[in-house]
């Protein structure tokens, strides 16, 4: 869309007086439309088909005047990076996002998953919160720049990347080997971040600083074959079985590194006075009172108990071929996500003794993995900004956390990026209740899409640090 008379008016705010406000009335309605229109281009992956979103950024980038770049692994799964230049004064800010989403099963959702529909407030669609809303948010952020007719401090550089979410190798693998001088910056954006609401006010904004780390494991457990009418002493199904079930009620060491620290005393400043007496009790992991607190999350809030220790999860059993036939051999691959600073090997080595069946293998499968990389700091310009932008836009504080998940700030991370993940405002029932990302009624909220753009262009604003 051409820029618009009158998108930008002479209201500043007192705590960015050099900047210039966006109209933000007629902003929302532009955001809504790319929301709209991006919600609605099937990227589900696999196939990918990434290069519809980048053919549509493309479009609207290049009538700005933006300078646009098309990166392609694999036909049809583009990569687009685009570069409002800066004077060079401070290194560039990347904002990255990805264009691929999840496959949906259309027969269960209530709304098309491809249609963007809206209804009560909130707009449904596949990649509603993953990651459609940090694109467009990042994609607004860079046309009101350039609308602005300012010369940034920094370049300030859009990544959307494919594959994210099944083939990173055609995306940010791809970029970072190949192409990493396209996006090379000293801080990034991306998504990874929760905003969280309760009765309609948003009590915190956890800002992703690091995140753990996925390195699958696989037990293989071996016996003698044998017609299933005669029972044997070393089946394998059963010996697997018992080695799935001691890991299953296994509890790692509880571990806190530097960001969950500071994540879990922050957290109990604005917290319940009993949430904070758990919450600070964690701060000393070795006590009773910690182990406690832990298994209290651990029922009713799961994914602040994953932050304190490396998990195991078992997702994948196989074993045999028809019902009559004892096997030979029987698999299990869990899901074993470490912490920053976990030694593989040693933990390997837990495990091991854990299954305690010399019959039984442990042995990493070598897949999903990312690699380490030193968390984000505190005491950056990009978290100071944050933090700001945070209390003006939603009046709440935001506090650095884990992601229990992986994202592909993961490959920055480990080329030196600082980087931080953010995200729009959900509400804390939407995950139970089948509305958030990977959900088959993915959806966010119309007023919380528009609030996140003001936060992207408020938290960049600080950091262009230049005047019209």
């Amino acid at each position: 869309m051409k820029h618009a008379p009158g998108i930008l008016m002479l209201c500043v705010l007192p705590a960015m007086a050099a900047q210039p406000q966006p109209d933000w009335q007629k902003v929302e309605a532009e955001t809504l439309q790319h929301y709209q229109s991006l919600l609605r281009l099937d990227t589900s992956d696999p196939p990918g088909n990434e290069s519809r979103v980048a053919d549509y950024l493309k479009q609207v980038l290049e009538r700005e005047g933006i300078a646009v770049t098309l990166r392609e692994a694999e036909k049809g799964r583009a990569n687009l990076v685009a570069r409002l230049p800066g004077s060079g004064r401070k290194r560039p800010l990347l904002l990255m996002s990805h264009t691929d989403v999840v496959r949906v099963d259309p027969a269960k959702w209530r709304f098309p998953p491809f249609a963007a529909t809206r209804d009560g407030g909130y707009i449904y669609g596949r990649g509603a919160v993953d990651d459609r809303d940090n694109l467009t948010a990042a994609l607004m952020t860079l046309l009101l720049l350039k609308r602005a007719g300012i010369t940034p401090e920094r370049d300030v550089i859009l990544l959307a990347e494919a594959g994210e979410e099944a083939a990173t190798r055609i995306g940010i693998e791809y970029m970072v080997n190949q192409h990493f001088a396209d996006i090379d910056a000293e801080y990034c954006l991306a998504e990874g971040g929760i905003t969280l609401r309760h009765d309609g006010r948003t009590l915190y904004a956890q800002v992703q600083m690091a995140e753990k780390r996925p390195n699958p494991v696989v037990l293989t457990a071996k016996g003698t074959s044998g017609h299933a009418s005669i029972p044997r002493l070393d089946n394998a199904v059963v010996r697997l079985a018992r080695a799935v079930a001691a890991l299953g009620a296994w509890r790692p060491p509880l571990r806190l590194t530097d960001t969950t620290r500071e994540y879990f005393a922050r957290l109990a400043a604005v917290s319940t006075p009993d949430d904070a007496a758990r919450y600070r009790a964690l701060l000393k992991p070795e006590s009773a009172e910690a182990q406690a607190a832990v298994d209290y999350l651990a029922q009713h809030d799961p994914t602040k108990a994953a932050m304190l220790r490396t998990t195991l999860t078992p997702t994948l059993l196989n074993a045999g071929l028809q019902v009559n036939a004892i096997p030979s051999e029987a698999t299990a691959t869990l899901d074993v996500r470490e912490l920053p600073g976990e030694d593989s090997a040693a933990y390997l080595e837990l495990l091991r003794k854990v299954v305690n069946d010399p019959a039984v293998t442990v042995a990493r499968n070598g897949q999903n993995l990312r690699p380490p990389g030193a968390p984000a700091r505190i005491d950056t310009e990009v978290f100071r900004a944050i933090e700001a932008a945070v209390k003006r836009v939603y009046d709440a504080p935001a506090i650095p956390a884990l992601g229990t998940g992986a994202t592909d700030m993961a490959y920055l991370r480990a080329r030196g990026m600082q980087c931080y993940g953010i995200s729009a405002g959900v509400d804390a029932e939407d995950t139970a209740l089948g509305y958030g990302a990977h959900s088959d009624q993915e959806r966010l909220q119309e007023a919380e899409l528009h609030r996140f753009v003001k936060l992207n262009w408020d938290i960049v604003s600080q950091l262009v640090g230049s005047k019209p």
